[in-house]
């Protein structure tokens, strides 16, 4: 199979690899569709010890299952694999399973390939007349709805009269404002430092787009903050603006350990929510409101070749690419 490896920092080649071989349990699906995820980005940097060259990244993809159960179905894929036998497994939280394993991840390599194997319960039919390349947007926008559901148990009004602020604009960032205003929110604003994506997280839904700190009439406070970014600087943005009494949901992983104001959130009492990835049921709930229209037409992301996915991740290092995402067609 032809597949997109990375092999060093900053480098990714298009080669030929052995086909994986599916196990017992497990399904062989050709991959039609692979989202660049920002930890894929993370990885190219070489800043990411969990994802060691050479390895075939990639974990947001959509396909047909050529080999195993369910053949010639045509799925998306929850790259999470967990061991079902956990106490957290079997309390619903198979994210936070000890033994879990992505796909992207040694022992498993990624997406960005003509095949990738997964265990046959973790694939979910795509809907019918659901196109592919959308279906490979559910793994991104289930991190914001399961961080979304965190959301209403935690804040302290209800989310229709909560002020809410996303920091950062790409795929997760983006799907968390459109799940918010899915659940209810009316007033969500989107930091992004990226001029070139403000038309398209604009036109996307109900968002008011600013450039952090270039605008006076850019939020100043809010009750929900999303750090969709993950690193000091927005964290520090994070702990500046939440009110008190607020929520900040980190859902972003780009690395570092500073920036939180630890002492202004004891004092004014913030709910601090740190979230990752989602369960099966966010996972089969999202591929629904997807399929349903409830987020929006979709119509967020660009598609190239992955042949082409060596430019991909370098238009989106040095921001030019306008869509929040960049989908790669093997």
């Amino acid at each position: 199979m032809k597949a997109l490896v990375y092999t060093r920092p900053g480098v990714l080649e298009f080669r030929d690899m052995t086909d994986p071989v599916p196990k017992r349990d497990e399904v062989l699906v050709a991959v039609r569709a692979v989202g660049i995820c920002g930890s894929d980005m993370h990885a190219w940097h070489g800043h990411d010890d969990r994802r060691p060259a050479p390895l075939i990244l990639g974990h947001e993809a959509a396909g047909q299952i050529v080999a195993g159960p369910r053949k010639g179905e045509c799925v998306t894929i929850n790259p999470l694999v967990s061991c079902g036998e956990c106490d957290d497994c079997l309390s619903g939280r198979s994210n936070i399973c000890a033994e879990r394993q992505i796909i992207s991840m040694p022992p498993r390599d990624g997406a960005f390939a003509e095949l990738v194997r997964i265990p046959e319960r973790n694939v979910v039919t795509i809907p019918p007349g659901m196109p592919v390349a959308k279906a490979a947007l559910a793994e991104p926008v289930a991190v914001a709805y399961h961080a979304i559901k965190l959301v209403l148990r935690a804040l302290h009004r209800p989310l229709p009269r909560a002020k809410c602020v996303v920091i950062g604009g790409g795929a997760i960032g983006l799907a968390a404002a459109l799940c918010l205003e899915m659940f209810g929110a009316t007033s969500i604003d989107i930091f992004e430092t990226n001029i070139a994506r403000h038309a398209t997280l604009a036109a996307a839904g109900s968002f008011r787009v600013y450039v952090p700190g270039a605008h006076n009439s850019a939020p100043e406070s809010a009750d929900l903050v999303i750090d969709a970014v993950g690193s000091n600087a927005t964290r520090a943005s994070a702990s500046r603006l939440v009110r008190p009494g607020g929520v900040i949901v980190h859902t972003g992983l780009h690395g570092g350990e500073g920036g939180l104001d630890i002492r202004r959130l004891t004092l004014q009492e913030v709910t601090f929510i740190g979230t990752y990835t989602y369960s099966m049921v966010d996972f089969r709930e999202t591929v629904a409101a997807l399929a349903s229209g409830q987020l929006g037409s979709l119509d967020w992301f660009e598609e190239r070749p992955l042949a082409e996915g060596a430019m991909a991740f370098d238009d989106l290092d040095h921001g030019r690419s306008a869509a929040a995402k960049i989908i790669l067609r093997p």
